[in-house]
């Protein structure tokens, strides 16, 4: 199958949020034929329209819960982004099936309207939080994950590629906890922590964007890509800010939040033993037998390779040099510290 978006016609599903802007200005970039922006917040895609300005962006109004709406977006589509989901853990602790009919039902909403459609290739978008999951937010998206290779392991003649990318905290995604703390900085309160030990993978939009690039060109149906991010704690994060913005580092702990790990992991051992290394990324397969297990195993060595769990406590830790590098590297980071300039100028 042929890859490359120029000339196509590409449907991102949560297209409004930070990934899928980021997400069209690289397909416009690359030449695409079209873009379909699907999401439920007309005020959003009104916003985008008037900053983007490119008539090959079509904006569709509908929620991944209804099929009919996804399904009418699809129609004549080549690849679809689904990036559409409730990301936010604490309040899909408190509203747990909303969580599901979002992530789970219209995950496959969304993987079903593509297949109807003959679409080439659907990305799902999931997150660290679905290993090893404690919270309904990263159950939700395992769940998505498990719906994903399901349709691949049951339909492996099937014209449409189904894949899943797997990515940590987005640097200054929405709702992320980096403009909350420049926020707080701004406003001279001292920024508030969970847990300053706590350890984050920390990626930027460009980054978990070439992930979905990536598993575009590579993928083989039911496979999940995973990218090797580097991590930090949130007490580094925090006093790199202090520093880029010029202020004592001090924070408040305040405790976990709702569902909130210590440590993410971003793939488990068991997958790890079965994964392909692709230098920035692993890409783990789908175990593609059948309920007839005594056809497959009869006599040897029945374990996998040892691996230990890839978590952000023992991935390659950021000094707070480093982290302020990457901050710095952000478009969003930049223009809040030109606008701070001039106020500190006599």
């Amino acid at each position: 199958m042929d890859t490359s978006t120029a000339g196509r016609r590409v449907l991102i599903t949560g297209g409004t949020g930070s990934f899928g802007l980021t997400m069209v200005r690289r397909l416009l970039d690359r030449g695409v034929g079209e873009v379909r922006v699907f999401s439920r917040d007309e005020a959003k895609q009104d916003l985008m329209r008037r900053a983007l300005g490119d008539g090959r962006v079509r904006y569709y109004v509908g929620d991944v819960r209804d099929f009919d709406s996804v399904e009418r977006a699809a129609r004549g589509v080549d690849f679809v982004f689904h990036a559409a989901a409730l990301k936010q853990v604490p309040s899909c602790e408190f509203f747990p099936l909303e969580a599901v009919r979002t992530n789970v039902l219209g995950s496959a909403n969304a993987i079903e309207a593509a297949v109807r459609n003959g679409v080439g290739s659907v990305v799902v978008l999931s997150t660290d939080k679905a290993v090893y999951p404690i919270n309904a937010m990263g159950m939700s998206k395992a769940m998505m994950e498990k719906v994903a290779q399901a349709y691949a392991r049951n339909h492996p003649h099937c014209g449409t590629v189904v894949s899943c990318v797997r990515y940590g905290n987005v640097m200054y995604s929405r709702g992320s906890v980096i403009p909350l703390f420049i926020d707080q900085i701004k406003a001279g309160v001292v920024p508030t922590v969970t847990d300053p030990g706590m350890t984050r993978f920390l990626m930027s939009l460009a980054d978990s964007v070439e992930l979905v690039e990536h598993a575009f060109a590579h993928a083989r149906p039911g496979d999940v890509f995973v990218r090797k991010a580097a991590a930090c704690t949130i007490g580094d994060l925090v006093a790199a800010l202090c520093q880029l913005f010029e202020v004592p580092v001090k924070y408040d702990v305040i405790g976990l939040r709702h569902g909130e790990k210590r440590t993410e992991t971003m793939a488990s051992s068991e997958e790890l033993a079965r994964a392909e290394d692709f230098g920035e990324f692993y890409r783990v397969p789908v175990d593609a037998r059948d309920l007839n297990y005594a056809l497959y195993v009869t006599e040897g060595d029945l374990g996998g390779r040892p691996v230990k769990d890839f978590t952000s406590a023992n991935a390659r830790r950021l000094s707070v040099p480093e982290i302020i590098a990457l901050l710095r590297a952000l478009p969003e980071v930049r223009a809040e510290l030109a606008l701070r300039e001039p106020a500190l100028m006599p």
